[in-house]
C-alpha cells in the first residue's frame, strides 16, 4: 500500500501512511492532505537550482559564472566574484537571488549565472 503513498513533503520519509483523509509520517510527525502534496509536485519553482544543479539555500555562498554588465557602473561583476550569505526571493524576470556584493551593495541576481561555492 505505501507504493502508492508520496512521501512525506517535510523529511523525504517512505513510509508515510493514511489515517482518515491526511497522511501522517511516522519518523518526523507531519500530516498533510494528499490534494497539499500533488500541488507542490505539481509547483515544482519551490526549488532553487544554480549554474550546473545543485540547490541553493538561503546563507549560501555562490560563485559568479559569468562577468555581468551593471547599469550606471564603469565596470561589471567579473566570473568568479564570490557572493556570501544569499537569500532566495522570489524576484522579477528570473532574479531570484537577494544579495549584497563588495564594491556594488544590494542587487539580486540570477540563479542560472551562479555556482554553489
Amino acid at each position: 500500500m505505501n507504493e502508492t503513498l508520496p512521501p512525506c513533503p517535510q523529511c523525504s520519509s517512505a513510509y508515510a501512511y493514511e489515517m482518515g483523509a491526511l497522511l501522517i509520517c511516522p519518523e518526523c510527525g507531519n500530516e498533510w492532505s494528499p490534494a497539499s502534496a500533488e500541488a507542490v509536485s505539481d509547483a515544482g519553482d519551490s526549488v532553487i537550482r544554480d549554474s550546473v544543479g545543485n540547490v541553493l539555500a538561503d546563507g549560501d555562498t555562490v560563485t559568479v559564472v559569468k562577468s555581468l554588465k551593471v547599469k550606471g557602473s564603469p565596470s561589471g561583476i567579473k566570473a568568479g566574484t564570490k557572493v556570501r550569505n544569499i537569500r532566495l526571493v522570489n524576484g522579477v524576470d528570473g532574479h531570484d537571488i537577494d544579495c549584497k556584493i563588495d564594491g556594488f551593495g544590494a542587487m539580486q541576481l540570477k540563479s542560472s549565472v551562479v555556482r554553489k561555492a
